[in-house]
């Protein structure tokens, strides 16, 4: 993935994505790099460098869902681990 053929292929009114991402933070390249691993085409904007903004300020920790076993709900923790492991593997 070289940046001068991605520009040239942003430029082609022709190239169509499936999904398009605005924002390039944690959440932005997290949703892109989930969606391009299940084999959908993406298209991620970010008008900074990578991860400046909110991202640049966060805890870097990923949420394993403890607080919903505090609260009871079983269900949300199994959720949550199944969500934090599909982005283990990517």
């Amino acid at each position: 993935m070289k940046r001068d053929e991605m520009l040239a292929k942003l430029e082609d009114r022709h190239s169509k994505w499936d999904i398009l991402v605005i924002g390039g933070g944690a959440t932005g390249a997290g949703i892109a790099v989930d969606a391009a691993a299940r084999g959908y085409s993406v298209l991620l904007l970010e008008r900074h460098d990578f991860g400046k903004g909110t991202s640049s300020r966060s805890t870097k920790l990923v949420h394993g869902g403890v607080r919903y076993l505090q609260q009871g709900n079983v269900s949300l923790v199994m959720e949550a681990l199944k969500e934090r492991g599909i982005l283990r593997e990517n």
